[in-house]
């Protein structure tokens, strides 16, 4: 009876162990830092400044795109972002200056925070282009942003518009034409 008794211990330790021993060695998915949206997070190396959910929403060519990004800064000092988009002699530079301890969203319309226009990008929606990131004494980070267009309705407001130009087109008038004397 007692044998018994140490039988059904073992075997139900056995199917207890077996079945749920296999997640001691499993990697927790919790533990896995990804990006839960759209953009991408940059990692801490780029310097003092957060970056999070960092994507461009681009036109259809993929020659101007905006920006988006929520740029928090926890010192105690105002910080510039430098970015670079694409590689080599055609990359664009820009920067964003944020304020000391405050979250800059770049792109949150609603409070009248413009996306940062970037002209001259070569980034067709759909792709991810290279973009560097560089704040404060950091060394910087090199990250694969992803790039979208304007098609879903929550990304439609934050699609580049052309901008109006300097100049304007010449408006034909009539020119009065001298009266013959007679």
């Amino acid at each position: 009876m007692k044998s018994r008794l140490i039988a059904s211990i073992a075997v139900g330790a056995a199917v207890v162990l077996g079945t749920t021993g296999c997640n001691i060695l499993a990697p927790q998915a919790t533990t896995i830092d990804y990006s839960a949206s759209d953009g991408v997070n940059v990692p801490a190396a780029s310097g003092p400044l957060d970056v999070r959910n960092a994507l461009i929403v681009a036109d259809e060519s993929g020659e101007v795109g905006n920006f988006v990004a929520a740029v928090v800064n926890s010192t105690t000092e105002p910080q510039t972002l430098r970015l670079e988009v694409g590689e080599g002699s055609s990359a664009v530079r820009a920067s964003v200056k944020v304020p000391a301890s405050s979250t800059l969203s770049l792109g949150d319309l609603t409070n009248g925070v413009e996306p940062l226009r970037l002209d001259g990008i070569e980034a067709v929606p759909g792709s991810t282009v290279p973009v560097y990131f560089q704040s404060g004494d950091g060394e910087g980070a090199l990250m694969q942003v992803p790039v979208l267009d304007g098609a879903l309705q929550y990304l439609s407001t934050l699609a580049p518009t052309p901008q109006a130009t300097a100049w304007k087109t010449p408006t034909p008038s009539a020119t009065p034409s001298p009266t013959p004397s007679s």
